[in-house]
């Protein structure tokens, strides 16, 4: 089993003949290595990329995260997928330049995904920090706030969840902001599942984290509210009555024990 995609300004670099020593062969600034992943910056070009590359996972590994009740990350594929849905339904994620896979047994397959580097840029998180001790104005507040609410719900109308849906996972284009404009991108897709619709506990698991990491920017309850009224795109009495009130709560109880075992 094999499957490449390559964009039209790496089809003179790398062939489907050898791209995956050509990508193994990709050196830059690591940003994350584990054992059968690497994360890096890198230059081909003039342009600059991030790659993720996959190696093989072995039995053991994949035999562990079942036992535990984690689905194991198998490889680039579930990035590639959603990355291309979200760009589809209008969603700002990092564009895909390049994908490849190989390997018949989830055991033994090899993945990468390169895309387009956002920079220069500045997570959410970092943005937001000093909020906790100056408050923001309001219209800079409920733009970020609306805009995050949009994309999540944009997200899991596709049947997405992320899996790692925390404030720094947005990104905010540096240029946009000099000229007073917020333009976000979610980043970090690599553990995105996709169903024809997300089911109850994975929909609280992106929420419950979401808010856990605006809570330790200072979120207010009001902001909280803003939230669930665009997310939801209807009413707030409606969203916190009977079984969608019960919903919420079990987000937000999400949200604590987090802040719980942080």
């Amino acid at each position: 089993m094999s499957e490449f995609y390559l964009r039209k300004d790496l089809e003179s670099v790398w062939h489907e003949d050898d791209i995956f020593k050509s990508v193994h062969q990709l050196t830059g600034e690591v940003y994350r290595a584990v054992k059968n992943r690497r994360t890096l910056r890198v230059e081909i070009n003039n342009r600059i990329y991030f790659a993720k590359i996959h190696g093989t996972v072995g039995w053991g590994e994949i035999l562990k995260n079942l036992i535990t009740l984690r689905w194991p990350i198998l490889g680039a594929t579930n990035e590639y997928v959603a990355s291309l849905a979200l760009k589809d339904a209008g969603v700002r994620v990092p564009e895909v330049a390049a994908f490849g896979i190989r390997g018949l047994s989830p055991a033994s397959r090899e993945s990468f995904i390169l895309t387009d580097a956002v920079e220069p840029s500045i997570s959410l998180e970092d943005y937001c920090v000093a909020w906790k001790y100056e408050k923001p104005a309001r219209l800079v507040k409920n733009t970020l706030i609306d805009q995050v609410a949009t994309m999540t719900r944009q997200m899991h109308a596709l049947g997405l969840n992320h899996r790692d849906l925390y404030i720094c996972h947005f990104l905010l284009d540096s240029v946009c902001l000099q000229q007073g404009r917020f333009e976000l991108t979610m980043i970090d897709l690599h553990r995105a599942q996709q169903r024809k619709q997300v089911p109850r506990r994975w929909l609280v698991k992106d929420l419950g984290s979401l808010l856990f990491s605006s809570m330790e920017l200072g979120l207010q309850p009001r902001d909280w509210l803003r939230f669930i009224r665009v997310y939801t795109d209807g009413s707030l009495r409606s969203n916190l009555a009977d079984a969608q009130g019960s919903f919420w709560r079990d987000v937000e109880r999400r949200a604590h024990s987090l802040c719980e075992e942080s």
